[in-house]
């Protein structure tokens, strides 16, 4: 049995495959389409499908669509559905929207327009596809499916607790919003899900966090992660404002009171001013309250379920700091956060769970212990890629020795292998690789991929030997949780160590990734240390790269040293006697250059 599983309501369009409880595929759509996130939570993109995405996961499953027995789609619009479009054919959209929130406000006329594109979701899939993947598309007939909305909380929920190792858990869902509700508390068992409470809209810790986004200068629903690495730098300075903002009455329930930002914190920063310790403190003050409040929560669904273990989904669990704390300060004993954390993880959860309903089973048939379900690409198709676009290449013999080589003499490195990351973090697969020795190595990286200098860089680990360098670390592979850095190891790898002397680790095992494995084994055989920084493989405002294309176009407008794709390697040093019968190749400002650049 197939179910394909869909995500586009708000953000970050996705698509997955599911075979008799097995997941064949997933990828986000920006990936092909080159636009961050799929598209805007805006009430009128709600019609726009990932097709793209749709249409590799159809092609890894080696199918068409008509081949597909159901479709999960993570949101449920007859849930809030107004009596009268329910009870009518059709409805009112104004010409203008009003003034009012959207995404707090369920009574905004383009709701109307909104939640109309959404039960025609299968409409658009049947004859909206663009016209290059027909192939798969054409001649889809509804007949052959069975089409179901899924609550997106539910979805949520299912993401982080069907694929976990454990077989009974507590669930955490924290969101900015789904149809009715932000936040939701679930038992989770074998295969099936209880609810136990929620948290109702427009009280929501998520769109709180995207409202001090927006405050900060930053784009709401895209850059909650830049807010998360500022408040490093800043002290708790507004707590009272934070308590009075967000007020917890116990038993799980929150409400958000009138934010008036601009009022309590004076005028909103515009993108491009420059940072000031008052955005410092902001950021730090929301952290520590959502820390604080989240906390609280965990203590009553600790009690309420008396579970030992905790799954937790939506936006907000894509924060790391708060997941550290949920390990080392609650009560729960285990923590497992889905890795697609956010709304791109709601067709992976829609899926498994229709899946687990229909095909009735009990045991659990999938634990998500690695992410590499994306796009990959062989050899030979990369070699006639970079044949046909006269690019000059060589090829490796010991793709992790020579790679490692590079790196010890602290070269930057494109790293393109295997299956491409399915959610928000490059673990191995798309990734920018460095040395973590040199301590200018996270300001030169900012530079190199035009980010704002605050923006720490995280390290790749070897699992065996996380915990002699960070404290405390066991299994990570998610990039999800931080760790302090061992104090005495702080100066082998200052590059890693954010200001606040923690850093976002990935810890990596040889039957997750065998060649990133390999490559960092083979750099700490050269220097001692089994660490490496790890960083997305793209630009600012630009997805990670997918495709062969993707990873050239990207290495060469920005100053890497050397793109390591495949067993093949490019490099930028144009003298290179392996490509001196090349005369395209023209001169960049050398990583030495940038380096020497960088106080």
């Amino acid at each position: 049995m197939y179910t394909l599983g869909i995500n586009a309501v708000f953000h970050d369009s996705s698509a997955c495959i599911i075979k008799d409880g097995e997941l064949i595929a997933a990828a986000e759509d920006e990936r092909f389409t080159h636009f961050k996130h799929g598209k805007r939570p805006i009430p009128f993109s709600t019609y726009e499908l990932p097709f793209h995405a749709i249409d590799f996961c159809l092609k890894v499953a080696g199918i068409h669509l008509n081949d597909v027995d159901h479709i999960a789609y993570s949101f449920d619009p007859y849930e809030i559905l107004p009596k009268e479009l329910l009870d009518s054919s059709s409805c009112a959209v104004p010409l203008f929207s009003d003034q009012r929130n959207f995404e707090a406000d369920l009574e905004n006329p383009w709701n109307n327009l909104f939640l109309t594109a959404i039960i025609n979701a299968e409409n658009h899939l049947v004859d909206g596809y663009p016209h290059h993947l027909q192939k798969r598309f054409y001649k889809a007939d509804k007949r052959n499916w069975k089409w179901h909305f899924v609550n997106h909380h539910l979805a949520h929920a299912a993401s982080a607790f069907l694929p976990s190792p454990f077989s009974k858990a507590a669930i955490l869902t924290l969101d900015g919003r789904g149809e009715n509700c932000s936040t939701t508390y679930s038992v989770g068992l074998d295969n099936d899900i209880k609810k136990i409470a929620e948290v109702k809209l427009p009280h929501s810790l998520g769109l709180l966090y995207e409202k001090v986004t927006t405050y900060l200068g930053f784009l709401h629903s895209s850059d909650e992660y830049k807010v998360m690495a500022l408040a490093s730098y800043g002290k708790p300075e507004f707590i009272k404002d934070f308590r009075e903002i967000i007020q917890y009455s116990g038993n799980g329930q929150y409400q958000i009171a009138d934010e008036r930002l601009e009022e309590r914190f004076g005028p909103a920063r515009l993108r491009g001013d420059d940072f000031t310790s008052h955005h410092f403190d902001i950021a730090r003050s929301l952290q520590y309250v959502l820390e604080e409040t989240v906390l609280e929560i965990c203590d009553w669904l600790y009690d309420i379920t008396g579970e030992e273990n905790l799954c937790i989904a939506g936006g907000v669990g894509l924060n790391c700091v708060l997941n550290a704390r949920i390990r080392d300060k609650s009560p729960f004993k285990n923590v497992w956060v889905q890795p697609a954390a956010g709304d791109s993880g709601t067709a992976l959860g829609a899926a498994l769970w229709i899946d687990a309903q229909l095909r009735e089973t009990k045991d659990k048939d999938f634990v998500m212990e690695h992410v590499y379900w994306g796009p990959d690409y062989s050899d030979n198709e990369i070699e006639a890629f970079l044949k046909k676009s006269k690019i000059p290449y060589h090829q490796m013999n010991n793709v992790a020795e020579e790679t490692a080589s590079l790196l010890a003499e602290n070269k930057i490195i494109g790293w393109f292998q295997g299956k491409m990351e399915y959610g928000p973090r490059s673990l191995g697969s798309r990734s920018i690789l460095a040395s973590p020795i040199d301590p200018k190595m996270q300001s030169l990286l900012n530079i190199v991929k035009d980010r704002e200098d605050f923006r720490p860089v995280a390290p790749v680990v070897l699992e065996e030997d996380a915990h002699e360098w960070f404290e405390n670390a066991g299994n990570s592979p998610f990039m999800l949780f931080i760790y302090n850095v061992v104090k005495d190891r702080e100066h082998l790898i200052p590059a890693v160590k954010h200001i606040d002397g923690t850093a976002r680790v990935q810890t990596i095992n040889e039957e997750q990734h065998p060649l990133y494995y390999q490559l960092i084994k083979a750099f700490k055989e050269k220097t001692g240390v089994p660490v490496l920084v790890n960083t997305s493989f793209n630009t600012l405002g630009k997805p990670i790269v997918c495709s062969p294309r993707d990873a050239i176009e990207c290495f060469w407008t920005s100053p890497f040293d050397a793109l390591v794709i495949g067993s093949f390697l490019i490099r930028k040093d144009y003298g290179n006697k392996n490509f001196s019968s090349y005369t395209n190749i023209q001169e960049t400002q050398s990583i030495e250059a940038l380096h020497n650049s960088v106080n």
